[in-house]
């Protein structure tokens, strides 16, 4: 794991509230509703990279989801949302790693979620160490929805660079295994009423690397 990186996000979740982060969502609106779109039920098993402190794996619980895995670099942000979901927590795997150097169990997931990840991967090495844990662990088949900033959303977050996509720019960034489903756009309204611009990627896994 990158030291320097997990220790740069366990200094942004520990400086306030999760409730006051950039990223936050009261509802993972947007999320849940391309799940349920792309036909992924509760007898999936579910990745939800960088999910953090996210409300998403909440949801998924409620909708009788039991093979869910939250992945993220911060301690504290799982450290967060396992405290909000009490007894719950037991229910979910959870994996503090940086996804750049993890290796995931083979074929082990349906759905690979990820809501700004990816776009911090700025560097070339690191896009594609996690192609690379991509294509290791989603089964082909299998979904991916990938959040990332738009062209016309911010250069910066939370202190890093990021790199923005398009619909047509994100699918050559992944590869030819990976089949876009659709592409839609969203304004998120951070908790201080900033607008960032993200596109929304839905694909299905569609061949073997």
């Amino acid at each position: 794991m990158s030291d320097a990186r997990q220790a740069h996000w366990d200094r942004v979740y520990a400086a306030r509230p999760v409730t006051q982060a950039r990223w936050h969502q009261d509802e993972p609106a947007r999320s849940v509703a391309i799940i349920t779109a792309a036909g992924v039920g509760p007898e999936a098993s579910v990745i939800d990279v960088g999910g953090g402190a996210s409300f998403l794996v909440d949801r998924l619980l409620d909708k009788g989801f039991r093979r869910i895995t939250v992945l993220d670099v911060s301690t504290q942000a799982l450290a967060a949302a396992q405290a909000r979901l009490g007894e719950r927590a037991a229910a979910v795997a959870w994996l503090v790693e940086d996804v750049t150097v993890w290796s995931p169990p083979k074929d082990a997931f349906d759905l690979w979620h990820d809501r700004a990840v990816f776009h911090f991967m700025v560097a070339d090495a690191d896009r594609r160490a996690y192609v690379r844990a991509l294509n290791q662990g989603l089964r082909v088949g299998g979904h991916l929805i990938l959040a990332t900033f738009a062209l016309s959303g911010p250069e910066r977050c939370s202190g890093l660079p990021v790199q923005r996509y398009s619909q047509e720019t994100l699918p050559a960034v992944l590869g030819a295994n990976f089949r876009l489903l659709d592409a839609t756009p969203e304004t998120h309204v951070t908790p201080s009423g900033a607008a960032q611009d993200f596109v929304w990627c839905l694909f299905r896994k569609t061949a073997i690397d």
